[in-house]
């Protein structure tokens, strides 16, 4: 079975929401496992929360949650949730009062803020003994020659349309300055069976195939489609898909 090419042609143009409809979800013992290092249950604050896919699971844990993210568009692709609120705002002023939050988080996010700024944010929020967590997830994971031609997409074509910020993500946020008490987190995952049209909707999210575009390089894209629709078999076809999870976690 094929996949039209029409398809093909536009499976990077998919609009404003395929952030919400095409990125990973977390999986849900990430929530757990952080919300057993907070010191208490009373809040959680998830900053720079996006469409809101780690703030929703940390609300199954706290009485309250509250994500912030500087995007409307992305405020605007949240789910209403009962003890959940979501507001506009940047993560180097955070409209909490001091020492409020027991978790803090901020999901493939850092690389954005001015650490120092936001650390200093960190340390007015925080409630005695809190808990501050960076998250990432690193680059995805096919097997055999779906992964080989991922690879060399990632690696060596689309790679010099991501922005500097992103070596950050591919290296776990290892080279982030970090002045907590630090201690390292569990082995987590996040592992979903894709068909051809999710992984593409995936892949039209990043930030670098936008580069890509705007300099004239739609050929990478078309080119990357069509070999990887020749790999996948029937496009309704599910493979396992990952990204490990990488952690810099501390208390405040």
């Amino acid at each position: 079975m094929s996949y039209p090419s029409s398809n093909l042609r536009n499976w990077f143009d998919q609009g404003g929401q395929a952030y919400a409809r095409f990125r990973p979800e977390y999986p849900t013992e990430l929530a757990s496992y952080l919300a057993s290092l907070a010191p208490d249950r009373l809040l959680a604050v998830d900053v720079g929360c996006g469409n809101g896919q780690l703030t929703r699971l940390l609300a199954e844990h706290f009485d309250a949650v509250v994500g912030f993210d500087p995007s409307a568009d992305q405020i605007a692709h949240t789910a209403p949730q009962q003890n959940v609120n979501y507001a506009c705002a940047p993560a180097e002023g955070l409209p909490l009062l001091d020492r409020s939050a027991s978790l803090i988080t901020a999901a493939q996010a850092a690389h954005w803020f001015d650490l120092p700024r936001f650390y200093a944010e960190v340390h007015r929020v925080a409630a005695p003994s809190a808990i501050l967590a960076l998250i990432s997830y690193g680059v995805l994971r096919l097997d055999g020659a779906l992964g080989e031609r991922f690879e060399q997409f990632y690696w060596q074509e689309i790679g010099p349309y991501w922005p500097a910020e992103r070596k950050l993500v591919d290296s776990g946020y290892a080279t982030l300055d970090f002045p907590f008490a630090e201690f390292p987190g569990p082995d987590i995952a996040i592992r979903l069976e894709w068909n051809l049209e999710e992984f593409l909707g995936y892949v039209s999210t990043w930030s670098a195939v936008r580069s890509a575009r705007e300099a004239g390089r739609e050929d990478l894209l078309h080119d990357f489609a069509a070999d990887m629709a020749g790999h996948w078999g029937d496009p309704a076809t599910r493979h396992l898909v990952s990204w490990p999870i990488n952690m810099r976690i501390g208390r405040v």
